[in-house]
């Protein structure tokens, strides 16, 4: 009996020992697959889903207008043009030594407002360019910004004139241009030039406010194919229609020199 005891107590004893060493091993197994488990693959929080992104709109590009519809004008230039002024003729001359240059009309609805462009025309100026210190006989065109208040010519003026217009026999030039170039017909209509001039008389009045030093008689007239010796030339038909707009209610101006002044 005692000896059957025994045999049972060391059948229990060793079930034991076999449990214990088994549940020993699957511990440890389990420990070493937790450590063997990659992070990434670990459950995660769940998060709310991301608004949808808009698309990229790409800034507008503004591009700066010419300032005023006036271009190859300076600031300082700008601001000598009377505000009153809706009228104003643009002559642009190629570089500052060139006879070279481009006239163009421009008309604005009401004071302050942006000039708008009419028409344009190639022109020609002082055979040896520009001067902001203009003397007798040197060639050049005077540079800044001039009233433009009396016409006349040779010819009658054309229809819808509103300037005072004089029309004389004296409107002949003398002599040959610079280049020996003739000239014929370059006064059969003329637009007085506020330079050194009386203004509200005849083009031909020989009156010069800042003495004969600084020359006068000087127009905007018909071109005669060849730089002048201080006034603006350009074709027939663009003083034609310069004299068919310009309004002395409108208090017109010309305002002339090389590109950039």
């Amino acid at each position: 009996m005692a000896l059957a005891v025994a045999a049972l107590g060391l059948l229990t004893f060793g079930a034991g020992w076999v449990y214990t060493a088994q549940h020993q091993d699957a511990s440890a197994s389990a420990a070493a697959d937790a450590k063997a488990r990659p992070a990434d693959v670990r459950p995660q929080p769940s998060l709310p889903p991301k608004p949808p992104q808009r698309p990229q709109v790409p800034a507008r590009v503004v591009r700066a207008a010419p300032r005023q519809g006036l271009p190859g004008v300076s600031d300082r230039t700008r601001a000598r043009i009377p505000a009153a002024s809706r009228q104003l003729i643009l002559v642009t001359g190629r570089a500052r030594n060139s006879s070279e240059s481009t006239a163009t009309l421009y008309t604005r609805p009401a004071a302050g407002a942006d000039w708008i462009r009419v028409e344009s025309w190639p022109a020609r100026n002082g055979a040896k360019g520009w001067s902001t210190e203009r003397r007798y006989g040197d060639l050049t065109s005077p540079q800044g910004v001039f009233a433009l208040t009396d016409a006349g010519g040779l010819l009658p003026k054309p229809p819808g004139t509103k300037l005072p217009y004089d029309q004389d026999e004296s409107f002949v030039p003398a002599g040959s241009g610079v280049n020996g170039e003739p000239l014929d017909g370059a006064f059969d209509y003329v637009v007085a030039i506020g330079f050194n001039r009386k203004p509200g008389v005849s083009p031909l009045d020989p009156t010069q406010p800042d003495g004969e030093g600084k020359g006068g008689y000087i127009w905007l007239h018909v071109d005669h194919d060849g730089p002048s010796r201080g006034c603006v030339g350009i074709p027939k038909e663009g003083m034609k229609k310069i004299l068919a707009t310009l309004d002395p209610a409108a208090k017109p101006v010309i305002v002339m020199g090389p590109q950039g002044f």
